[in-house]
């Protein structure tokens, strides 16, 4: 394991710190968020308390089996980024990150394509995941039409990640499509709904998610299951077969409670077969790339080099 930015490390615990003293200051997520904190976190920004900011130039389209998209087309294309946002499940939206979202379709040369999936607890598993599913599987039969390129990119972050590896494990298994996607950007994804060893040994920091949080989200998005089935490789893809898969990066911060779900991840995918790339951030918290450090600036550039040259 190749710990980056080591460099920055003062810079970015002196904001984890920061972040973590103003909890008082931030709706309490528990172990099962009410309807008055998850319409909150549902109103702003990931990570912020401020709506976020929507851009008149990206479109919103319904595609085949009513899912909705958000598109992002700049006058360059060469390749089209299925890109599915985080929140655990339970918030978040594809028109959530708008800016970050065209500043990577320009620089990278892609369209960018957000999935507006159903979303936990109104809509538990397996809603989301067959949004996304559908998804996928309109870009595979209509992105040369649509885009004018059969190059197809997928990622997301935490549950968006989580989702972007279900949903390649669905082509695969479901419709025997393998490498339509050509790679896939997974950033602090969670991979083992039953709980990996950082995860249960995380405790009760007030950082964006912790031990208690993480269990609440997965009681919103699996409600009533125990853990023996969250383990089931369709919920939980770090017990899935991953052959097949293609190149990936994957990316963590040592400050996560999903440090470890991104480590065996990166493991079990390369030992399948397909390349990856494992970066893992000095200092860094959960969701680190919703905040203006410069971890966050370089993160964003390797994700941009990334896409552009998978």
């Amino acid at each position: 394991m190749t710990i980056t930015d080591e460099d920055c490390l003062a810079e970015t615990r002196a904001f984890t710190e920061q972040f973590e003293a103003a909890a008082v200051n931030r709706p309490a997520r528990g172990q099962a968020p009410s309807a008055a904190t998850l319409a909150l976190l549902r109103r702003n920004r990931l990570g912020g308390d401020t709506p976020p900011v929507r851009l008149p130039h990206a479109q919103s389209r319904v595609v085949e089996g009513g899912v909705k998209l958000r598109t992002f087309v700049p006058d360059r294309v060469d390749g089209v980024y299925l890109h599915i946002h985080g929140g655990g499940w339970a918030f978040g939206s594809a028109d959530g990150q708008d800016e970050r979202l065209w500043r990577l379709a320009v620089q990278a040369r892609l369209a960018v394509v957000s999935v507006e999936y159903r979303l936990a607890p109104e809509h538990p598993f397996p809603a989301g995941p067959d949004d996304c599913e559908a998804a996928a599987r309109w870009l595979v039969e209509q992105a040369a039409t649509e885009f004018g390129t059969e190059r197809l990119l997928i990622g997301g972050e935490s549950a968006g990640a989580h989702l972007s590896v279900v949903t390649l494990l669905r082509l695969r298994d479901r419709h025997g499509i393998t490498g339509a996607f050509r790679a896939a950007h997974l950033l602090f994804g969670l991979y083992d709904l039953s709980m990996t060893p950082s995860q249960r040994s995380f405790g009760p920091r007030q950082l964006l998610i912790n031990t208690d949080s993480l269990r609440g989200i997965y009681e919103l998005f699996t409600p009533g299951m125990d853990v023996e089935q969250r383990r089931d490789p369709e919920l939980s893809p770090l017990f899935a077969n991953l052959a097949g898969l293609p190149p990936a990066r994957i990316v963590v911060g040592t400050e996560d409670p999903l440090l470890d779900d991104s480590l065996f991840l990166a493991g079990r995918w390369q030992a399948a077969g397909a390349p990856v790339q494992l970066g893992v951030v000095a200092g860094a918290m959960h969701g680190f790339t919703l905040f203006p450090l410069t971890i966050t600036q370089r993160e964003q550039q390797r994700e941009r080099d990334f896409l552009a040259t998978a």
